[in-house]
């Protein structure tokens, strides 16, 4: 693969906007969360790509992908990264998902269940199972859908530490703040149904890949919900890191995000033993 960046047309047409780093396998794909893209792994790509082939997107309607599509769910975002994954021609994918990229990784992996070998969730699954309601979904759309612009530095506030460097703080309101409304609106009230109808948790009674769980610590992790549903690996917690870990803590994320790594490729090797033990006559 060439250095300049490359597009993959998904499922639909719409244009998505990837780069590739290093070579070899597992393929690593960098998915990013709601209302932000590729650049948030911006600490993450020279490092892994130093041992993995790394490839990070950005999911339509965000970055330099297209945005005519009508609904932003999460199972097209799915078919975004199947197709990044088919352009790039890898047979052994760990995906890796922020935020929202969670829920579209679980999605992929559906899609892709001969070539997906594990998943990793950064700051995505606190609680698979959280039983938000359908008055509380409204109530945080509502104020976005009257000032998009302010309403969603308020809601993105939240999600960081007062500790959290400045000017990191600065760029991070600033940009997702910039989002174009009508996505940013389309995924947020996608995603947010999905914990309405139990759908979140669901989709991963279809996901037979392992999963690691990287989270900071700024909200509980709900260890036991999410083994209802997801064979588990184990859950990494990076202690004094808000949900953007990787930029904020990126030394430790990326250590972590490293052990992640190599706790799906332990699972995958012991069960290839497993298989062709049991194949034995």
């Amino acid at each position: 693969m060439s250095n300049w960046p490359q597009v993959a047309l998904s499922k639909d047409k719409t244009p998505i906007s990837y780069e590739v780093y290093g070579s070899g396998e597992p393929t690593l794909i960098l998915v990013h969360g709601w209302s932000t893209d590729a650049r948030y792994w911006r600490l993450q790509v020279e490092y892994l790509a130093r041992k993995y082939r790394v490839v990070a997107l950005d999911l339509a309607g965000h970055g330099h992908s297209g945005l005519t599509r009508e609904d932003y769910s999460m199972q097209a975002f799915g078919e975004d990264v199947r197709a990044v994954a088919e352009a790039v021609g890898s047979s052994t994918i760990i995906l890796v998902g922020h935020s929202m990229g969670g829920q579209v990784i679980a999605e992929a992996a559906r899609l892709m269940p001969e070539k997906v070998i594990g998943l990793i969730g950064v700051d995505s699954y606190d609680n698979i199972e959280y039983p938000m309601s359908r008055s509380e979904m409204e109530m945080v759309l509502a104020p976005m859908i009257d000032d998009f612009r302010e309403a969603s530095r308020a809601f993105v506030a939240d999600m960081l530490l007062p500790s959290t460097d400045p000017q990191l703080r600065a760029w991070i309101l600033a940009d997702m703040s910039s989002a174009p409304p009508r996505v940013a609106l389309s995924a947020l009230e996608e995603m947010m149904d999905l914990f309405v109808t139990g759908k979140a948790a669901r989709v991963f009674d279809d996901v037979k890949a392992p999963v690691v769980s990287i989270n900071g610590d700024l909200w509980p992790v709900n260890t036991e919900a999410n083994q209802r549903h997801m064979h588990l690996l184990e859950t990494i917690t990076i202690q004094q890191s808000d949900h953007f870990l990787m930029l904020a803590r990126p030394h430790a994320f990326n250590q972590a995000l490293e052990q992640g790594v190599h706790a799906i490729l332990r699972h995958a090797a012991q069960k290839e033993t497993n298989e062709s033990g049991s194949s034995l006559p």
